[in-house]
């Protein structure tokens, strides 16, 4: 009795022998884009050093990053939100940073805030991979 093809095999290459006629295997690509929320796309892409600090104070006193991070979009800041107006992410930061702050309690919010931070991070890495410029050869 023969043994069962394995994944990838076809009954006709067990042998060794790719089998012939066969379509060769062509890629797919799929692309995969994120879809945030306004209070998730107005987080603030700030230098690694300030998010560094802002998930610490997140960390450790629920909201205070984010609210800190709210000032950094009246700074400059930039966010995913480019339609709207400075002011208006502001709020939206401040928002997030209030709801963490009331929800930390009950953990939600301190959970939240922990995220929050994370991600502050995450786009911060992003950010400073594409604003450095790539390095020339003589």
């Amino acid at each position: 009795m023969e043994p069962l093809p394995k994944d990838g095999e076809s009954a006709a290459g067990a042998g060794g022998e790719p089998s012939r006629g066969a379509a060769p295997s062509s890629g797919v690509v799929v692309q995969v884009r994120e879809k945030k929320g306004p209070l998730r796309a107005a987080i603030p892409y700030m230098p690694f050093p300030v998010a560094v600090i802002c998930l610490f104070l997140n960390t450790f006193v629920p909201g205070l990053g984010t609210f800190v991070s709210a000032f950094t979009v009246l700074c400059g800041a930039r966010t995913d939100l480019p339609d709207r107006h400075m002011c208006c992410v502001f709020w939206l930061n401040i928002a997030a940073a209030l709801i963490q702050i009331l929800t930390a309690i009950v953990m939600v919010g301190w959970i939240m805030s922990i995220f929050w931070g994370m991600d502050m991070v995450i786009l911060a890495s992003k950010y400073s991979a594409l604003a450095l410029p790539a390095p020339t050869s003589p």
